[in-house]
């Protein structure tokens, strides 16, 4: 394959938190990519025309086939780049269970407290996009309610802060020891989250000082190297391309899903958001992968995690 071809392409925009994720996964793996900026909040035209309807921040594009959710972005450049390694010791499976709790209940808490801290400052496009997002349909309550309960939610993130720093006690430059992980990465995101974006939330992180060590050490390792892309350039990049070849199915899979079959993607939560449809061309216990097609593109592969969406024949 060509290098344009194999090229990690990130479309993003700087405030995002699971963004910033996937950059620091991105700087462990000591890459070279491009990065696309895309609006904040929709419309996203060019990202849309991608995914087939996917809104959500980051997306990784590799020739014509695109990568849905942080999750599995990084299982996608561990298979494809295995060193260095995103699992340097022998708990991988454990990891990944673990980064369904950073990625939801944790993540969760502390969009609460950022949102709900912020109130009514919050721009009324940004709140009522990410309200819808995160609050579902109530979502003026939820933020209201957020913003009310803030000293419980507050003690709530509080607690695994202390057990992190607790983690970090002996003085191991990183989660796991002394090489940098995907958990490093899966964590970081909401620390970076709380210390950016909530202005109590410095303050909050003082009082945990093995934290603020590991927080720096994971800072320092940067996001590689980067260099812009537009989306137009991105675009093209899809149509020049044919996706990967894919031809693995799942007997065992509990809904009867296989290859061939027309279904709606879409996250497992309520935020309001477009489902993708398109044909199955691969899946398994942890991934899906849809045919897609358009005018603009020809035909292009869009890649899911199973863990967190809803598949609807």
């Amino acid at each position: 394959m060509s290098s344009a071809e194999t090229e990690i392409i990130l479309h993003n925009y700087p405030q995002s938190p699971v963004a910033e994720k996937v950059r620091v996964a991105l700087g462990i793996k000591g890459f070279h990519w491009r990065a696309v900026e895309i609006p904040r909040i929709p419309p996203k035209p060019m990202l849309i025309k991608l995914t087939g309807g996917y809104r959500r921040t980051p997306v990784m594009q590799i020739g014509a086939d695109i990568y849905c959710d942080s999750q599995h972005i990084i299982k996608e450049l561990e298979r494809r780049h295995p060193s260095p390694t995103f699992f340097p010791t022998k708990d991988k499976g454990l990891i990944w269970c673990l980064s369904r709790w950073t990625d939801t209940v944790l993540f969760d808490l502390c969009t609460k407290i950022v949102l709900g801290a912020a109130g009514d400052d919050l721009p009324a496009d940004f709140a009522q996009d990410r309200g819808r997002l995160y609050f579902g349909a109530d979502w003026q309550a939820g933020i209201k309610a957020a913003g009310a309960n803030l000293p419980h939610l507050v003690s709530q993130i509080r607690a695994p802060l202390s057990w992190l720093d607790d983690q970090l006690s002996d003085g191991r430059t990183f989660l796991l020891g002394d090489s940098a992980a995907a958990i490093d990465a899966q964590i970081y995101f909401v620390v970076w989250f709380l210390r950016g974006r909530w202005e109590a939330g410095p303050a909050l992180l003082s009082q945990f000082p093995a934290l603020l060590r590991w927080e720096k050490n994971v800072k320092a390792i940067g996001h590689g190297q980067i260099s812009e892309m537009s989306g137009e350039e991105a675009i093209a990049r899809a149509a020049a391309y044919t996706p990967v070849s894919l031809d693995h199915s799942d007997r065992d899979d509990p809904q009867g899903l296989k290859t061939g079959m027309q279904v709606l993607i879409s996250p497992d939560v309520d935020g309001g958001e477009q489902p993708v449809e398109g044909v199955i061309k691969a899946l398994d216990a942890q991934t899906i992968t849809l045919g897609h097609s358009h005018e603009d593109l020809g035909e292009i592969c869009v890649h899911f995690p199973r863990a967190g969406y809803v598949v609807e024949a």
